[in-house]
């Protein structure tokens, strides 16, 4: 089944192999992302120059490339870390911040996807519709509009790369070429954080690397990370004011969540498309 796991499992998994995430990712939330992948119990390493990444790739056990500030030399870093992410069987997530905003971005988001071999593709409702080539409003790199059919084009998407699509949103959508599910978990607190898309990116990675099947580290990466939301909010890691605070308790709700005391998956997946 699908929802045949648990977050006590997958987190302890991830914890006794500590998998080593290289990251290629951008300037503006390089040290939270290399924090959450250590507080699920991942090794970080944020490598990102191309004379040494497909070296460092080599000996990872995942990867992530995230285009939030993309530039000529971090493009070539990104291909280089995909194409021996590809070569070595480590599972590769891309993360095409912006694509829909730009020429530019809508060109290197084709390019990592078309290129390349991800295990996971995931971006928030806009990104997702523009990179299935559908009508997207992305401002900067934040989705606005409405998406009614965005379990749909994540389906679609996940047929035309080959991937697990995760589109995240109010409510996430994890989808393969043949369904969808959305996961109930999170809360709106993690949306007035700048960079908890970059955050999920790397749980995925995180888990993806530990977790034998992409479906499964995708639904339980995004229930995870909404799940240690939610508890940050209910003040099990201490109280908060605002989003700084917030921010703080939620670091330490990825740290500390051992999945023990939460719902089945069962009660928190819904399938919603079936093709």
């Amino acid at each position: 089944m699908t929802t045949d796991f648990t977050i006590a499992d997958c987190l302890g998994t991830i914890r006794d192999e500590q998998p080593l995430i290289n990251c290629v990712t951008n300037a503006v939330t390089v040290n939270d992302v290399a924090n959450v992948a250590l507080h699920w119990g991942g090794l970080p390493v944020m490598s990102d120059d191309a004379r040494e990444v497909g070296d460092m790739v080599a000996g990872a056990q995942g990867c992530l490339l995230n285009m939030g500030t993309v530039s000529e030399a971090g493009e070539a870093a990104m291909m280089t870390a995909g194409r021996a992410a590809n070569e070595h069987g480590v599972p590769l997530v891309i993360d095409p911040v912006g694509v829909g905003a730009t020429p530019t971005r809508d060109r290197v988001a084709d390019a990592l996807v078309t290129d390349l071999d991800p295990a996971v593709v995931k971006g928030n409702y806009g990104e997702i519709t523009a990179l299935a080539g559908d009508d997207a409003d992305v401002r900067g790199v934040e989705s606005v509009g409405e998406y009614a059919d965005v379990a749909e084009t994540a389906v679609a998407l996940a047929r035309d790369t080959d991937a697990v699509v995760v589109a995240s949103g109010e409510t996430d959508v994890v989808a393969t070429a043949d369904a969808a599910y959305e996961v109930a978990a999170g809360n709106a607190m993690l949306g007035r954080i700048v960079g908890t898309g970059c955050m999920l990116g790397v749980t995925l990675a995180t888990f993806a690397a530990a977790l034998d099947d992409a479906e499964t580290a995708a639904l339980a990466g995004a229930l995870s990370f909404g799940v240690a939301g939610e508890v940050a909010a209910e003040g099990a890691f201490g109280d908060y004011e605002g989003p700084a605070s917030y921010r703080v308790a939620f670091m330490d709700a990825v740290a500390g969540l051992d999945g023990a005391d939460h719902p089945e998956p069962g009660a928190r997946i819904e399938r919603v498309v079936d093709v």
